[in-house]
């Protein structure tokens, strides 16, 4: 229901409100007029009546829902969900003050929930932020931020690539300023989710299971939202339940948040190589996680010789993660090397106090890491961001030259016939 997904074009209202008492409505209706939107947009009836009323009509670009009146706010939410277009951004307000409601709402779609009684400012407030989203990433940005995928892939487990995922991910939203989806596909242990304190729901499990549902509403109803530019799609499916798929449902997560994101970083199980290879061929960046060990040495060199058979487009980093410090390696970084054949592009240090503050805290690594380790983490966004524009470049120059070389051997089978007949 809300950013970062872009409204869509047409004869949407801007503005609809959906208020219980005369209070709340005497109070929008001001600041309504202050927006330029019409004061009549704001009707009594509350949430049951915006179900019923957009069930029949467009959605406004900006939705304003008081929920006074549910005995249920957050399946009315979801009831709303399933009647509301994608790019209206939802305001809703009420009565209860539980932060454990409000963080199911907003992990819903919500985009901010007012608690009464709120103040004409923090009215003013939400409108305004709600119309900065909407002005905001997508769209005007698409042209100067052409969308990144980014595959994040551990040789083998316990290397650390989902921390690094995470951490990847809240860089490209909060330092690169990126509208940005991580997509955990370890459908039955993910931790995408868990590493940023957050709910994993239903969205993936359902994706799989129904991959005829996935489109832009969907993403948008199924997403988590982490932050205002970091949004995650994860899952905790039950061991009992075997999830079957064909990977139809996976390229179309895929596309669909092509549409509604500027970068998406795929935490990819390194078996879903094998059964679905499309998912590395579409990627502009390959992250190549491994450690200095010697299975995990053998294993580097298995998946880069895979990447370059498969996917000989995508651009790859090497990644030494949690190398420990005073020397105690199994096998050393010039050896690990000269094994696979190519330099590692970024050594993390192992900092088991970092990695145990961001865990308890719930946040990325990257945030939470400072000084010298901090550097390596901004090395990588740096460096996923340089390679996906090389590779931009570089698709852009080859489509140039093969309209050149058209045009040169056109004008020379034109050429052709004037000769012979001079």
């Amino acid at each position: 229901m809300n950013a970062p997904f872009q409204a869509r074009a047409g004869l949407r209202d801007p503005f609809t409100a959906f208020v219980c008492d005369d209070a709340t409505a005497d109070m929008l209706r001001p600041v309504a007029v202050e927006h330029g939107w019409s004061p009549e947009k704001v009707h009594k009836g509350g949430l049951r009546n915006a179900v019923q009323s957009l069930s029949v009509s467009a959605s406004p670009t900006i939705l304003f829902v008081d929920l006074s009146e549910s005995a249920d706010p957050l399946n009315d939410i979801n009831a709303l969900a399933e009647v509301c277009e994608p790019g209206t951004v939802v305001i809703a307000s009420g009565q209860v003050n539980d932060v454990r409601l409000y963080r199911d709402l907003v992990a819903s779609g919500i985009h901010d929930y007012l608690l009464k009684p709120f103040t004409v400012d923090q009215l003013r407030d939400t409108f305004a932020h709600a119309q900065s989203i909407l002005s905001g990433p997508r769209g005007e940005a698409q042209a100067d931020k052409p969308h990144v995928l980014t595959a994040v892939i551990g040789v083998r487990g316990g290397v650390g690539a989902s921390t690094l995922a995470t951490s990847l991910a809240w860089l490209m939203g909060e330092k690169s300023h990126r509208s940005t989806a991580l997509l955990d596909l370890d459908v039955h242990f993910g931790t995408g989710a868990l590493a940023l304190d957050l709910e994993p729901g239903r969205g993936l499990t359902d994706a799989i299971e129904n991959p005829s549902r996935i489109d832009g509403l969907f993403i948008e109803r199924a997403m988590i939202r982490a932050n205002e530019r970091l949004s995650v799609l994860s899952a905790e499916a039950p061991l009992h339940q075997p999830l079957v798929t064909d990977g139809t449902a996976f390229f179309q997560l895929q596309e669909e948040m092509k549409n509604a994101f500027e970068s998406t970083v795929l935490d990819l199980p390194r078996q879903m190589l094998i059964q679905y290879p499309h998912m590395v061929h579409d990627a502009h960046v390959a992250l190549v996680v491994s450690e200095l060990t010697l299975a995990a040495t053998r294993d580097t060199i298995r998946v880069l010789a895979w990447i370059k058979s498969n996917a000989p487009q995508t651009k790859v980093i090497v990644v030494a993660n949690r190398v420990p410090s005073g020397g105690a390696l199994e096998i050393s970084k010039k050896d690990f090397e000269q094994s696979i054949e190519r330099e590692v592009d970024i050594v993390f240090p192992e900092d088991r106090k970092i990695a145990a503050q961001a865990a308890k805290l719930g946040k990325p690594m990257a945030e939470i890491a400072t000084g010298k380790m901090a550097a390596p983490f901004t090395q990588l966004a740096n460096m996923v961001l340089s390679h996906a524009s090389e590779e931009g470049a570089a698709g852009e120059a080859k489509s140039a030259t093969a309209g050149k070389s058209l045009v040169d051997n056109l004008k020379s089978m034109l050429a052709k016939p004037k000769d012979k007949a001079a």
